[in-house]
């Protein structure tokens, strides 16, 4: 290579490496939906640095910053994504471009961050519709902790310009008494293939094996870190020492479970442990809602859109956080997708002709899964001191027929280009037939 190609490889990737910066921006004429009070007519939001820095009508708009005209516009938080696989899977049927899942059972150590393909197509599409951050899952295997689960925006070169929080909770898919449901909100496909019938004392044994494996981890790793504080020289458990951070309180376990009387008895099991959990999936979560209120514990519910169990009724996803929020049980709704988390708006809007408050469905994918997570201090409405992730639109986000005008994150007005748009500009200006 000659010295000038040289030269030039090297300048293109020190830009490609290059930190992305934050911008001033002032988003300026909008509706303002904050969700911390009530609605702005002709306002405007300040960013500076990366977060907002002003909210209000009378907002002066400093000399220095790009003004993002919204005039006729709706500016809302931008949407968050609770639980997906976002940056971890590229093309289902491609094994090497899915890093979901590692091997073992259990992995508490692991870290989504780590594993996260900042290039993926998948991010692009999905923040062009209003999805401006979200928490990317490692994918448990039957019974185990399949690492934790990492908050990052959708924006960035780089997974250390896109991390958020490195880690919101442990994943663990709780065990099994059916043939049904698993990681993701599934249950509607059945057990994977024509097997024989087992008999339930055998199912049963296998679940309280499973159950006191459980129970197992933790006490290690409660007694792992009582020793360590105590000054006891061991040998490092990484697994152990990263668990203990649930012993302890400092994170939930994200647990996934579906069925009514799972849910029941995982309820149980983390109040024996004295450990903080979140349902993740939870279809049947409804059914147990009085329970999930009681001992206050939180649901992430999978996508309303996706085909009921076998012996549900078509409109148990629909209706569900309806039901959770008219018992009091802290709720969001996630896709736990990478490929459709597009769709989270319209999955959050399916839910409000079935009983859920329009303005509750817009919270469950914004400010909602911020609490239930341990980050609304950052992330989850407009407001001075937070994160700059917002979106511009000309209708509600809820409905399919609103077009995302803006998309603001962490103070940058990014670029709305994806791979979907740009198909449907190649194929929309294809030659016509000749006659």
């Amino acid at each position: 290579m000659n010295r000038a190609l040289w030269i030039s490889a090297a300048l293109g990737l020190a830009l490609a490496a290059a930190p992305v910066t934050a911008q001033n921006v002032a988003v300026r004429g909008g509706t303002l939906h904050t969700l911390a009070g009530p609605v702005i007519e002709n306002g405007t939001v300040v960013i500076q640095n990366g977060k907002i820095t002003a909210v209000g009508a009378g907002v002066a708009v400093p000399a220095d910053v790009t003004v993002v005209d919204a005039t006729g516009l709706h500016v809302y938080p931008g949407l968050f994504d609770a639980v997906t696989r976002l940056g971890l899977t590229e093309i289902g049927a491609v094994d090497v471009t899915a890093d979901m899942q590692e091997l073992g059972e259990f992995n508490p150590h692991l870290i989504a961050a780590t594993a996260v393909h900042p290039a993926s197509e998948h991010i692009p599409v999905t923040r062009a519709n209003g999805v401006t951050h979200a928490v990317t899952a490692p994918q448990p295997r039957p019974a185990g902790i399949g690492g934790q689960a990492t908050l990052i925006d959708l924006d960035g070169w780089t997974i250390e310009e896109m991390q958020v929080v490195p880690s919101v909770g442990f994943t663990l898919l709780w065990p099994r008494l059916a043939a049904t449901g698993g990681f993701g909100g599934g249950g509607g496909g059945g057990g994977g293939g024509a097997t024989a019938p087992r008999p339930f004392r055998e199912i049963k044994k296998q679940y309280d094996e499973q159950v006191r494996r459980l129970d197992g981890w933790i006490g290690d790793a409660r007694r792992y870190d009582t020793a360590v504080k105590a000054g006891e020289r061991l040998p490092r458990d990484l697994k152990l020492e990263a668990l203990a951070r649930a012993t302890r309180g400092e994170l939930p376990l994200l647990i996934a479970v579906d069925a009514e009387r799972e849910i029941r008895d995982a309820v149980a099991w983390a109040e024996r442990q004295r450990v903080k959990i979140v349902i993740i999936g939870g279809n049947e979560a409804y059914k147990v809602r009085t329970l999930l209120a009681e001992k206050h514990v939180p649901v992430i519910l999978g996508p309303s859109q996706e085909v009921p169990g076998a012996d549900a009724g078509y409109d148990e996803r629909y209706a569900a956080p309806g039901l959770l929020k008219q018992a009091g049980v802290q709720f969001a709704i996630a896709t736990f997708n990478s490929e459709d988390s597009r769709t989270l708006p319209y999955e959050a809007g399916s839910t409000v002709s079935f009983g859920l408050p329009a303005e509750d469905a817009l919270k469950a994918i914004t400010i909602y899964p911020a609490e239930i997570l341990g980050v609304a201090d950052r992330v989850g409405t407009i407001e001075v001191g937070k994160l700059a992730n917002i979106i511009v639109t000309d209708g509600d986000p809820l409905e399919i027929r609103t077009q995302v005008k803006h998309v603001v994150i962490a103070g940058r007005d990014v670029s709305l280009d994806n791979k979907h748009l740009q198909l449907y500009t190649r194929y929309r200006g294809r030659p016509k037939p000749r006659t």
